[in-house]
């Protein structure tokens, strides 16, 4: 999908602007690495919109002082518990960048991150691009193999194997617009994906890892019952899907799933 890109700057730098949404829950553990990450891009124009759900943990005292070390740091408090697709959508909502990209509080990106994927949207001319990933322990261990991800994908690869994660999706918003996540507790990044999936052919894969996906026991993430009963959820409510090809998405989805968790 060609677009022609009007590059915003800040007096700073002439590099397009990047907006980061991060949604933060109780992750005083993790939060200052991730941060780091962020920090340590070869590309330096970017504004981070931390989003907390009313953490009950000392990680709003550690947003406020990281606020205070950066300005391209912002940081917005829920007044309630709302769920990390709330946070996220406010997140968006607030984003001022021409690409828009997420981090949960617990990742890490690698340096080139940022300027690569920017690289590849404007080599290929390709607005939705995402990146493979190294998989970790809690304490930064590789207990899992490297996900590579696949060349390209389609809305209907997505709705087999959700195979972007929200750790290296990168959308050049000023050509794709802003849309914003179905409400629901889980899946709603794939959600997104499934938006932008609907209008553009294909999203770009970037198969050399750039960044560390922590693997946590306790995520939500890692509950195979729960995630089966979102998955299913999300064929038939948001998405609209028959039950026929909803069992088959279903079936695909927990064999690739399976899979991908093999090793």
């Amino acid at each position: 999908m060609p677009f022609e890109e009007k590059t915003k700057h800040t007096k700073a730098s002439a590099l397009p602007l990047v907006s980061i949404v991060t949604p933060s829950y109780n992750s005083a553990s993790y939060i200052q690495e991730t941060v780091a990450s962020i920090r340590k891009q070869t590309h330096t124009n970017w504004e981070h919109i931390i989003v907390d759900d009313c953490s009950s943990d000392q990680t709003p005292e550690l947003l406020k002082e990281i606020a205070k070390q950066d300005p391209r740091v912002t940081v917005i408090f829920l007044e309630k518990n709302s769920g990390s697709a709330v946070a996220r959508n406010r997140g968006i909502e607030q984003a001022k960048g021409t690409y828009l990209t997420f981090i949960d509080s617990d990742d890490i990106w690698f340096p080139d991150f940022i300027s690569n994927s920017i690289a590849t949207i404007r080599k290929t001319k390709i607005p939705f691009v995402y990146s493979s990933y190294r998989r970790s322990n809690e304490a930064l261990e590789f207990v899992y193999s490297d996900f590579i991800v696949p060349k390209i994908v389609t809305y209907t690869d997505i709705l087999k194997s959700n195979s972007i994660s929200c750790l290296t999706a990168f959308l050049h918003i000023e050509s794709l617009g802003k849309k914003k996540m179905p409400l629901v507790r889980k899946r709603q990044d794939m959600g997104l994906w499934l938006q932008y999936l609907k209008e553009i052919p294909f999203a770009k894969g970037i198969l050399e890892p750039k960044a560390i996906y922590r693997i946590r026991e306790n995520s939500l993430s890692r509950n195979k019952k729960q995630l089966i009963t979102s998955q299913w959820y999300f064929y038939r409510n948001i998405e609209k899907i028959s039950v026929v090809k909803s069992m088959y998405y279903m079936m695909c989805w927990m064999y690739y799933g399976f899979m991908k968790y093999r090793n």
